[in-house]
């Protein structure tokens, strides 16, 4: 069989052998390094106790920066009864974070799913008010200094653009939101504090009541510091995500994609997945053309374990990584176009990480070069 090589794989690898020969060692950069290199801040994933050692750890360890904990720090996993704490999943998650050089955001603070009954079966203000205040400072608390971010208020919007009918809600009605604000900040006055939704990625009700919601928050005052726009995206309506997180970062706060995948309507056909290799090159140029769009995080990594496997089971299909952990075409348009973004040359499907092995200049013993 006859294989054509292109010339960008022809200089690779005429690259490659150079280095060798020098005394390097070839690297291939991970998507969140060469998100870095696009001026971001990472590209994340969700990391959990049940993931932290399986199959896909190698991917989480080598892809990604930052990790969103997927159950772990919620209400009902923390303090499942009034005034029990529990944090041995959630210190193991930071653990396993700190030990490979990884960065967290803290998920999720107050939100209407996720709480114990013993907090939706309160009716009186000051009681609810005690509860939010005690539960944010023990958690916000425990990792002071240690997270990057912390989704403090999630979900608060129904579709229509009108708050949830959630006990938070319903006792103390919007106030909810800047009290759990201001006492985060108290417990953390370094983490960035995010308000986190879905569903803001087309123009209507929803994004217009997040949008002004968050301009009310800023007239008082209140310490918010980013969106975060959860981005859990059907193939096929998709285009308009780049114009909304320009209105988002409207407000002169940080913006993030927080909660990224992109389902597919079964079956799930070649052409289908095409569409969606574009869909994400689309949804990560979106944050690389907004200056306040900080990163980008992916709801899981391999199709066989995403949550619209059994949530929306007419679709599947949602990630980048497939059922067997293979790279999609997905993946591909999303480095490709990192790539691109980092060098702007004829070498953007070359960027390599170097490190000598012998008799470097840096700590270590090793020089590191970008080409």
């Amino acid at each position: 069989m006859t294989r054509t090589l292109s010339f960008t794989n022809l200089r690779r690898s005429f690259t490659t052998l150079l280095l060798a020969t020098a005394g390097y060692h070839y690297v291939e950069a991970s998507l969140n390094s060469m998100m870095q290199a696009n001026g971001k801040l990472y590209f994340g994933n969700i990391i959990d106790t049940n993931t932290m050692q399986g199959n896909e750890d190698g991917v989480l360890k080598g892809e990604f920066g930052m990790f969103t904990p997927e159950y772990s720090w919620k209400w009902n996993r923390i303090q499942p009864e009034k005034g029990e704490f529990h944090f041995n999943d959630s210190d193991a998650v930071m653990e396993w974070a700190e030990a490979n050089g990884k960065q967290i955001r803290g998920h999720t603070l107050v939100w209407h799913q996720n709480i114990p009954d013993w907090v939706d079966a309160i009716t009186d203000k000051e009681d609810l008010t005690k509860v939010i205040k005690d539960h944010i400072n023990k958690a916000v608390g425990r990792y002071k200094g240690r997270v990057y971010a912390w989704d403090v208020v999630n979900e608060v919007f129904n579709e229509d653009g009108t708050f949830r009918d959630s006990v938070f809600y319903r006792v103390l009605g919007e106030d909810f939101i800047p009290l759990a604000f201001r006492t985060a900040r108290e417990a953390d006055p370094n983490a960035k504090l995010y308000i986190n939704e879905y569903n803001l990625d087309y123009a209507g009700p929803k994004i217009d009541a997040m949008l002004n919601l968050v301009h009310r928050l800023q007239a008082q005052n209140v310490p918010i510091d980013a969106i975060g726009s959860q981005t859990h995206l059907t193939s096929g309506r998709v285009n308009e995500v780049p114009a909304q997180l320009k209105r988002l970062a409207s407000t002169g706060l940080d913006i993030a994609v927080t909660e990224l995948d992109i389902r597919i309507k079964r079956p799930v056909t070649p052409a289908k997945l095409q569409q969606q290799k574009g869909e994400y090159a689309l949804v990560t140029k979106g944050c690389l053309d907004v200056p306040a769009c900080v990163g980008i995080s992916m709801w899981g990594v391999s199709d066989k374990n995403s949550w619209v496997k059994e949530a929306l089971p007419a679709f599947g299909a949602p990630l980048m990584w497939d059922g067997n952990l293979r790279r999609k075409g997905a993946y591909g348009a999303v480095d490709g176009l990192l790539r691109k973004g980092g060098v702007g040359s004829e070498m953007a499907g070359a960027k390599v990480s170097v490190t000598r092995r012998h008799g470097g200049r840096g700590r270590h013993g090793k020089r590191r070069l970008s080409l």
